[in-house]
């Protein structure tokens, strides 16, 4: 019997140079008519098979996946392609919702074209995108929990609230004390969703001020030393 593995590759994780997909993320207003591309590098043919999920995520960054919600509606080019060694595939869709914000992935699932004994390998990229409203988030449906730093474990930790119907995008938060700064990655913003929000802080100096940069705005806090 096959041993057969199957590799999970989300937006946050690392990626696989073997197969690849690009881009990762992408980003429309209300509709989506876009395309994205499958790459083979290995020696050997492999087999690509597209399935649209749909997906939440939880306070600490992990998507959860399930099948596609049936407000969101998505048309692929095609549902599988074969590509030979070296060779790059272009998959088109056109994605609608009947509510905005929507959003989804289409995840490329890569398998040898031709199975032999052993060891049977699947890698799954994912593809995803968001569908926004036409009106972005209002500055009032953030809601920040205090933001606290151990100096004991040198972390700062706050929770962040999106109290709107609105998806955003924390474009990047950063961390601040003095003219020391740490950076922490953006992430999208969905709508009721809470996000944990943890920077490691190897300064002299403590911070004292968190900074989380939106499109059109950007929200600034103390820091409160203590322990967590």
């Amino acid at each position: 019997m096959l041993l057969r593995i199957i590799l999970a590759v989300l937006w946050m994780g690392l990626p696989l140079a073997a197969q690849t997909v690009q881009p990762i993320i992408t980003e429309y207003k209300a509709k989506a008519d876009g395309k994205f591309a499958v790459t083979n590098n290995t020696l050997a043919p492999m087999v690509v098979v597209l399935e649209p999920k749909s997906f939440s995520i939880t306070p600490d960054g992990k998507g959860i996946f399930r099948a596609l919600d049936p407000q969101i509606h998505v048309e692929l080019s095609t549902r599988s392609v074969t590509l030979r060694p070296g060779e790059t595939s272009y998959v088109f869709y056109k994605a609608t919702s009947d509510h905005l914000p929507a959003w989804f992935t289409v995840y490329a699932t890569f398998s040898a074209a031709h199975h032999g004994p052993g060891l049977d390998v699947r890698i799954m990229l994912p593809h995803t995108v968001y569908l926004y409203q036409r009106q972005p988030i209002e500055q009032d449906d953030v809601q920040v929990d205090s933001v606290l730093y151990s100096p004991g474990s040198r972390k700062l930790v706050c929770t962040v609230s999106n109290a709107g119907a609105s998806l955003a995008r924390v474009q990047m938060v950063e961390a601040r004390g003095g003219r020391e700064s740490e950076d922490a990655a953006g992430f999208p913003f969905l709508p009721g969703a809470k996000r944990r929000i943890e920077i490691d802080w190897n300064k002299d100096s403590p911070p004292t001020e968190l900074s989380l940069r939106f499109e059109h705005f950007t929200i600034k806090r103390p820091v409160t030393a203590g322990d967590q």
